[in-house]
């Protein structure tokens, strides 16, 4: 597959509805969150078909390019993906799970990340 950054695009918008529905799947499961954590959650995206993503690479500026954003430790970022605008590290991290997952059929190394506020 040859990817450009309209296939990229592609890509995180399929994760970011996965994300928001595994959201929504959890708030509605769960009801009133409030009992629960506080926390942020996060995927980050390290290989893409087995081979390291460092900003030279191709797929790399090709993610900079969809508005991916590499942070301190040189991985790509996506942080809240789902958009869940509360609180509950639940939520979030059903979210971000989901958006790895969707990322991971595509061929990227992606793992969902969280800690606690």
């Amino acid at each position: 597959m040859t990817l450009t950054v309209e296939k990229i695009q592609d890509i995180l918008t399929d994760a970011q509805q996965a994300a928001a529905n595994a959201a929504q799947l959890a708030y509605e499961r769960n009801g009133n969150t409030d009992w629960d954590a506080c926390g942020f959650a996060w995927v980050n995206i390290y290989e893409f078909n087995g081979k390291k993503l460092d900003g030279r690479t191709k797929i790399a500026k090709l993610l900079k390019q969809a508005g991916v954003r590499q942070d301190y430790t040189r991985a790509f970022s996506v942080w809240n993906p789902g958009g869940y605008g509360g609180q509950s590290i639940s939520i979030k991290e059903a979210a971000a799970d989901a958006y790895a997952g969707v990322l991971k059929q595509y061929g990227f190394t992606a793992y969902a990340g969280s800690r606690l506020d």
